[in-house]
C-alpha cells in the first residue's frame, strides 16, 4: 500500500508560485508556548516532528496579534517590530530544514480578548469575555488594517511561506462581516459592501505588503452559527471579493465560540460541514479547505474526492499523531495515533491558560522534555493493567528498546477504555484502542491477557521494573439499604452494551458477561453528578443507537440548517428524542451540577440532559434505600424518589490490591493511572503518567 490508497489526498496542488505537495494543511492551534521564553525553541521543535517525513503541505502557526489591542490575553504574542520577527526565525528554520512549509496565522481577537484595552467595531460586550470592548474609530481602523500588512511582511522577512489572516470564528474581522456585531453607520458598517470592506481591504494591503509570491489565506466564516450572522449570499460575495483582492487561498471558519452549537467535539460526526465548502468551492477559482472534525484519512479524501474542497485542515489530529501524513502516505491508517475530538488536554487547557498538549499523545507540545529515545540499559518490565496507563508505558517502554511484559486479567486491552466507548458520543475511543493494540504488535510487547497475575510470580519471575496499572475500583457509599437489589454500579450499567429501540434494554451485566443481569428500570436515579454520573444519565437516555456519521440528523438535532436559508445558517432545533427512562441525577454538593465536566464541552453534555428531560437535584442528603425507592433530604425536606433502578456514580478508589501485596514482601513498584489517583475515568492523566515513567526507566 502506498499513497495510491488516498490518491486525491496525495495529488499536488499548483498555486502557481509554488506547488504543493499534498492536499493537507496543519490548521492553527495556539499551544502556550508563543509566549514563554524558551517558545521559539520549543515551537521550533514541535513544528518541524510534524514536518519531517513528508508531513502536511502547509503548517499554520497559532494566531499572533498584529498589535497589542489585538492580543487574546495580556501579554500574548504578537508580531509588531523586526525584533520580534528575528525570533521566528528559530521556527521557520527548524521547518525547513524538516522539509516543510509554513506559514504565520495573523489574529486579532477583537471582542474575544481578555484584557481592557480590547476593541469591536461596536462597543458590544461578547457573552464570553469580561470586558466590554472600545469602538474603534476610522482612524483606528486604518491604523489596524496597517497593522496586519506589516505583520505580514514581517512574517515574510522572518522566513514564513506564508500568512493565514484569521477572517472567522467571532475575532475581530468576522465581527465587522456580521450584523450581530456592527452596529456602525459609517463607511465600514451597514450595508455588505460596508461590512465587507475590512477584511477585503486587509487581504488588498497584505498582498501588496508581501508581493505576488507569498501564500495569502483567508479564513472566511463560512457558517456563523449565530443569530444576525451572515447570509449565504454574503458570504458567497464576500469569498468573491477576498479572491479579488489577492488570497490564495480559503480556508473554512465553521462557528463562533459563543455560538450553542457543537462544531468540533467528539459528536459531531466527521466532516460534518463540507457540505457548506462546498457551496463556496463553486463560487470561487482558488483553493478551497474544508475543516472540522476530519480526523482520518479517510474521511480527507472523502471530502477531496466528493468536491467539498481541494485541501483540508487538521489540526488537533496533528497533536495526536505527529506522523499522520506519512502514515497515511504509507498505506498504513491503521497505524495512525487518532484525534478523538476531547478537546481535554487541547482546547480545555488554552482556555484556562494551560498549556496544549494531547490526551492521546502527551508528548505534543512537551518535545523537548518528554523524550522517547533509546535506553542505554535494557531492562525486563512487568506493566500490569492494560487500561490506558498500562498501554502507553507499555509501549513507550517497549519503543525505547526494554522487554517488556503486559498482564491483564481480562481477555481484551483498554481497560475502562472500553467503558467509556459505550457512552453516546465517545466511540471514538474506539480509535484509541485499536491504535493501543497496533502498537503492542510494532513494539513487540508480550501480551498476556486474561491473566490475574499474583504477587509472587512477579517477585520470581526475574523483572528489572514491576508497572502497577490496576486501574480503580468503585466506591460504595455510607447509605442505608444499599444492598438492595435495585441498586447497580456505573460498571454493571456502561458494560451492559448499546441497545436499539425499546425492545432490548440495557441490562446490568456483570464484569462476567455471561452472568445474568438485572434489567435497568424506567424510573432512574444516578447518584453522582461527575462525569461518570453525566455518562450513565447520557447512555441510559439516549433513545436509539448510536451514530457518528449521521451528518443529516446532528444538523437537524442542533439546528443547523443545511439549506442555509436564514442568517448564521441557523434553523430550529430538533424536539428532542423521548427518553426510554425518567431519570433524575443526584448530588451531594451545592451548586450546578457537573462542575467538573470540560471547559469547552460541559455546555454540550448539560443541554443533551436538559432537552431529554434529566432532572436534577443538587445539596442531597442520601437517606435510605428500600422497596419505596431513595430516600433524601433537600434543602431540609425529606421526600422519596420512587424509582425502579439506583445507578452508583460515587467515585472511585485506587485499586492497589496487588501493589499493597508487592510492597509487604519488600519489592519495589510503580504506581500509574488509577491505581496511583482515582479521578474519574482520567485517561489523560493516565496516559500522560503512562508515557512519563516509560521515558525514565
Amino acid at each position: 500500500m502506498s499513497a495510491q490508497t488516498f490518491p486525491h489526498l496525495f495529488a499536488p496542488l499548483d498555486l502557481g508560485f509554488v506547488t504543493l505537495p499534498n492536499r493537507v494543511i496543519m490548521g492553527s492551534m495556539h499551544l502556550g508556548l508563543e509566549e514563554l521564553p524558551d517558545g521559539p525553541e520549543r515551537l521550533a521543535a514541535f513544528y518541524a516532528e510534524r514536518a519531517r517525513d513528508g508531513g502536511p503541505a502547509l503548517i499554520v502557526t497559532g494566531g499572533i496579534a498584529p498589535g497589542p489591542e489585538g492580543r487574546l490575553t495580556p501579554g500574548a504574542a504578537m508580531l509588531a517590530n523586526e525584533e520580534e520577527a528575528a525570533a521566528h526565525r528559530t521556527i521557520t528554520d527548524a521547518v525547513h530544514r524538516a522539509g516543510g512549509r509554513i506559514a504565520l496565522q495573523i489574529l486579532h481577537a477583537g471582542r474575544y480578548a481578555a484584557h481592557p484595552e480590547l476593541v469591536a467595531p461596536s462597543p458590544l460586550q461578547a457573552p464570553i469575555s469580561p470586558f466590554a470592548p472600545r469602538e474603534l474609530s476610522d482612524a483606528d481602523i486604518e491604523r489596524t488594517i496597517d497593522d496586519f500588512a506589516r505583520t505580514a511582511r514581517l512574517a515574510r522577512q522572518a522566513g514564513y511561506d506564508g500568512v493565514e489572516i484569521m477572517g472567522s470564528e467571532g475575532y475581530l474581522i468576522n465581527e465587522f462581516t456580521a450584523p450581530r456585531t456592527n452596529r456602525r453607520t459609517d463607511r465600514w458598517g451597514g450595508s455588505f459592501e460596508n461590512r465587507s470592506r475590512l477584511p477585503v481591504e486587509i487581504v488588498r494591503r497584505v498582498r501588496e505588503a508581501v508581493g505576488p509570491d507569498f501564500i495569502v489565506i483567508h479564513r472566511l466564516s463560512m457558517l456563523d452559527l449565530v443569530d444576525d450572522g451572515a447570509t449565504l449570499d454574503e458570504v458567497l460575495a464576500l469569498a468573491r471579493l477576498v479572491e479579488a483582492a489577492g488570497a490564495t487561498v480559503l480556508n473554512t471558519g465553521i462557528g463562533w465560540h459563543e455560538a450553542r452549537i457543537p462544531t468540533i467535539a467528539a459528536s459531531v460526526p466527521r466532516g460534518a460541514f463540507g457540505w457548506v465548502t462546498r457551496r463556496v468551492r463553486e463560487a470561487v477559482s482558488i483553493p478551497v479547505v474544508a475543516t472540522n472534525r476530519i480526523n482520518t484519512p479517510e474521511t480527507a479524501e472523502r471530502l477531496l474526492a466528493d468536491g467539498s474542497a481541494d485541501l483540508v485542515s487538521l489540526a488537533r489530529p496533528f497533536l495526536a499523531d505527529p506522523a499522520f501524513v506519512a502514515k497515511a502516505a504509507a498505506g498504513m491508517p491503521e497505524r495512525i495515533n487518532t484525534c478523538i475530538g476531547c478537546n481535554q488536554a487541547c482546547l480545555d487547557h488554552t482556555f484556562v491558560g494551560k498549556l496544549t498538549s494531547c490526551l492521546v499523545n502527551p508528548r505534543a507540545g512537551h518535545e523537548t522534555e518528554l523524550v522517547l529515545g533509546p535506553t542505554r540499559r535494557r531492562k525486563r518490565i512487568a506493566v500490569v493493567g492494560a487500561g490506558p496507563a498500562g498501554l502507553s508505558c507499555a509501549t513507550a517502554a517497549a519503543e525505547r528498546g526494554h522487554s517488556v511484559t503486559l498482564f491483564d486479567a481480562a481477555d481484551e486491552i483498554g481497560g475502562q477504555l472500553n467503558v467509556a466507548r459505550r457512552v453516546p458520543g465517545k466511540s471514538e475511543f474506539d480509535e484509541t484502542v485499536r491504535y493501543f493494540g497496533v502498537r503492542l504488535r510494532e513494539t513487540g510487547v508480550d501480551v498476556r491477557l486474561g491473566r490475574r497475575v499474583a504477587a509472587d510470580e512477579l517477585a520470581n519471575a526475574g523483572f528489572d521494573e514491576i508497572v502497577i496499572a490496576t486501574g480503580v475500583v468503585p466506591r460504595r457509599p455510607d447509605i442505608p439499604g444499599l444492598d438492595h437489589p435495585s441498586v447497580v454500579g456505573y460498571l454493571d450499567v456502561l458494560r451492559a452494551g448499546r441497545w436499539e429501540g425499546d425492545a432490548n434494554r440495557p441490562t446490568a451485566g456483570r464484569a462476567d458477561a455471561t452472568a445474568p443481569g438485572s434489567p435497568v428500570g424506567e424510573r432512574v436515579a444516578i447518584l453522582g453528578a461527575g462525569g461518570i454520573g453525566f455518562d450513565v444519565a447520557e447512555f441510559l437516555t439516549a433513545g436509539g443507537a448510536d451514530d457518528p456519521e449521521d451528518i443529516a440528523g446532528f444538523l437537524e438535532h442542533w439546528g443547523v440548517d443545511p439549506a442555509y436559508t436564514r442568517p448564521g445558517g441557523l434553523a430550529a432545533s430538533a424536539p428532542a428524542d423521548p427518553s426510554p427512562r425518567e431519570v433524575t441525577m443526584l448530588q451531594r454538593r451545592e451548586g450546578k451540577l457537573g462542575a467538573g465536566l470540560g471547559k469547552t464541552t460541559g455546555w454540550i453534555h448539560r443541554t443533551e440532559l436538559a432537552r431529554r428531560g434529566v432532572r436534577t437535584v443538587a445539596g442531597a442528603e442520601y437517606l435510605g434505600i428500600d422497596d419505596t425507592g431513595l430516600r433524601v433530604r433537600v434543602g431540609g425536606e425529606e421526600r422519596t424518589l420512587a424509582v425502579d433502578t439506583i445507578v452508583l456514580c460515587t467515585g472511585q478508589e485506587p485499586n492497589r490490591e496487588l501493589y499493597d501485596a508487592l510492597v509487604s514482601r519488600g519489592i519495589a513498584a510503580h504506581r500509574i493511572g488509577g491505581a496511583d489517583v482515582a479521578a474519574e475515568l482520567d485517561a489523560k492523566r493516565a496516559i500522560d503518567q503512562g508515557t512519563r515513567l516509560a521515558a525514565a526507566l
